[in-house]
């Protein structure tokens, strides 16, 4: 048995397309992972480099603690099973089940011991002397299964094995691959493009969309909490539904605005993670709501709408309808004007009557309208508070403290701003205070909703911090964005450094022995990385890495200033930025300018700055992508 770990994974064939971009999780061993996405995702891509049928072209994929990248496919003890079931049609399936195993010079006594185990596990046992072409659609698949299951490996791949079945057949199977998991206790990768083959069996699920994740989680997750809109309206059947929609905020409920003028509200507690600038009725968001999720009525309460058809599925109908009262001409592309409604009863609805739908206020979904992606994170990206500068210091929450110096250029002359607080760049201190009004626990992390004034400021805490408590916070400055009238005018310093670089070699002889050895170039500063990190670029580039410019990322925290008669890049102080809690100096070095952390006192105009090459990340400036 074995855990995966698939570390930015790229795939980019030769035309430059790329199929699979910058694809990472960590699969534990035993899970279900199952892959979902429309065709042309990237999702069997993904799979095929895992077993080794595709190069992969930039990434690190691990089983166990093995790096697989270059191990040919018959040694990565995996097993594959495809959705032609490609079995030999001049074999019966006791030869078909047995034909890899012939071919690894494996003694016939314990091959037959394997098939037949297998064979009873999957209850083929009476069609073992069949050749394929006598067996139906879903005992062929069994025979597939067979085939992988005798080899024992440490991996399971399963790449849509149940398209070719008819509905009811693949509901059983569905049921008899996620038993088969269960009582092999091994790890199982499954791609289909059925959400609800994904839904049932896997533990987690991966939503891809043109080659990139869009999401990794539970199914119930990305049920109850997708992170975009494609993903809402991927995961559900029938498919979510989606409005143009205003909202404004009117003390305790937020009302939701159609464009026909229906209003219907939702309480704000239930949508306080949506940042107030969404709330002020002048700004269009997209509102999600699951057919299941809606109640119909005749008494006016909700959207209007005039029913277009109702399907009756024994134990339900689904109920298609226009908003507005009147049926206009039908179009298939009409969304944002067509409803969804599933019920349980709907005796006394007929085609052309008008009616109301009543979304469920607990399960509503909000997406911003151009980037799609979700207003009710989990947690939120940020927040932003009105502050106010008078000279050296500034008010904030009620509060009368320090303005950094980096604050006060760049507000020039303004004195009324937004600080843009992430919740994460919230700690601990003696600056402010608010009550925590309540904790919620998300992904293992502590988010505190703390009072302010009618809204809440949201905090990362530690466990000891409760509701009911009075929590004293400072913020770390430099986290911070800083906007005057919408327009940013100071950016938040990234944890990361950016600089321009090339890549070179040298032969050196090394105990009669010839030795390459790599460095990245910046400016000139010569920094020798590890040979596998060397290589991996000159499989990648080919011998034109030496000729291409790269972006090196370094972790912040890693550059340091290089000490007396150490090697590093030099470079010149053009200015100090004072954060309070934090020094940074504005270094130019190479022609390129970034920031580096520096002690209070330090004052020099000349530096030298050093870092370790395994803090560096490397990525191409051909292709978006990470190299190593």
């Amino acid at each position: 048995m074995a855990n995966l770990k698939l570390s930015h994974i790229y795939k980019v064939y030769d035309n430059g397309h790329k199929a699979v971009n910058d694809f990472s999780i960590d699969i534990a061993d035993r899970e279900f992972i199952v892959f979902v996405g429309p065709s042309g995702c990237g999702k069997s891509t993904t799979l095929r480099m895992i077993a080794g049928l595709e190069t992969i072209t930039a990434g690190d994929l691990l089983i166990g603690d093995t790096l697989v990248n270059d191990m040919e496919p018959k040694d990565r003890d995996i097993a594959m099973v495809f959705q032609s079931y490609a079995l030999y049609p001049h074999m019966t399936v006791y030869e078909n089940m047995a034909f890899g195993l012939r071919n690894r010079k494996m003694p016939e006594k314990e091959i037959k011991e394997r098939v037949m185990k297998a064979a009873k596990i999957l209850d083929i046992e009476d069609y073992l002397d069949r050749k394929p072409k006598a067996m139906s659609g879903g005992q062929r698949q069994r025979v597939a299964l067979g085939r992988a299951l005798v080899r024992d490996p440490k991996v399971f791949l399963l790449d849509e094995p149940l398209s070719n079945l008819d509905a009811k057949l693949r509901a059983a199977m569905r049921t008899e691959i996620a038993a088969l998991h269960k009582s092999l206790n091994t790890t199982f990768i499954y791609v289909t493009h059925d959400q609800v083959e994904a839904m049932t069996m896997g533990t987690r699920i991966v939503v891809m969309k043109l080659g990139y994740v869009q999401q990794i989680d539970t199914p119930m997750n990305l049920y109850n909490e997708p992170y975009n809109k494609f993903v809402a309206g991927f995961i559900g059947t029938p498919q979510m539904n989606f409005f143009d929609v205003k909202l404004q905020r009117e003390g305790d409920k937020v009302t939701v605005i159609f464009a026909n003028g229906d209003k219907v509200s939702v309480p704000y507690e239930n949508v306080s993670k949506i940042h107030n600038r969404y709330l002020n009725g002048d700004v269009q968001v997209t509102f999600g709501i699951r057919p299941e999720h809606i109640m119909v009525n005749k008494e006016g309460r909700g959207m209007k709408f005039v029913v277009t058809n109702v399907e009756h599925l024994g134990n339900g109908s689904i109920v298609y309808g226009k908003l507005g009262d009147h049926l206009g001409e039908f179009s298939m592309k009409d969304e944002g004007n067509s409803i969804i409604v599933n019920v349980v009863d709907c005796k006394d609805i007929n085609v052309g009557d008008i009616v109301y739908a009543e979304p469920n206020p607990n399960k509503v979904h909000f997406f911003d309208a151009e980037t799609e992606v979700t207003l009710m994170n989990k947690i939120p990206e940020y927040n932003t508070i009105r502050a106010k500068a008078n000279g050296d210091r500034m008010t904030v929450l009620n509060a009368n403290v320090l303005l950094p110096e980096a604050f006060k250029k760049a507000l020039g002359n303004a004195d009324c701003f937004d600080l843009v607080v992430p919740p994460h760049a919230i700690v601990a201190g003696n600056d402010f205070q608010l009550k925590v009004a309540r904790i919620e626990n998300v992904d293992d992390k502590h988010l505190a909703y703390l009072q302010n004034g009618d809204s809440y400021l949201f905090a990362l805490v530690d466990e000891s911090v409760q509701a009911g408590d009075t929590y004293h916070f400072s913020f770390e400055n430099e986290k911070l964005n800083l906007n005057v009238d919408d327009q940013e005018v100071l950016k938040a310093i990234d944890d990361e450094v950016s600089l321009m670089g090339t890549f070179s070699k040298k032969e050196l002889k090394e105990n009669h022995d010839r030795v390459l050895h790599f460095f990245y170039n910046i400016g000139n500063y010569t920094l020798e990385t590890a040979p596998e990190q060397g290589y991996k670029i000159n499989s990648i580039d080919g011998d034109n890495c030496y000729k291409y410019t790269y972006r090196y990322a370094i972790n912040r925290n890693a550059i340091r200033l290089a000490e007396e008669g150490e090697a590093g890049l030099d470079g010149r102080v053009v200015e100090f930025c004072e954060y309070g809690n934090i020094r940074f100096a504005k270094v130019e070095a190479d022609g390129q300018e970034f920031l580096i952390k520096v002690d209070p006192a330090f004052d020099s105009e000349m530096v030298r700055i050093a870092m370790d090459s395994k803090d560096v990340s490397v990525y191409s400036t051909r292709i978006d992508m990470k190299i190593c």
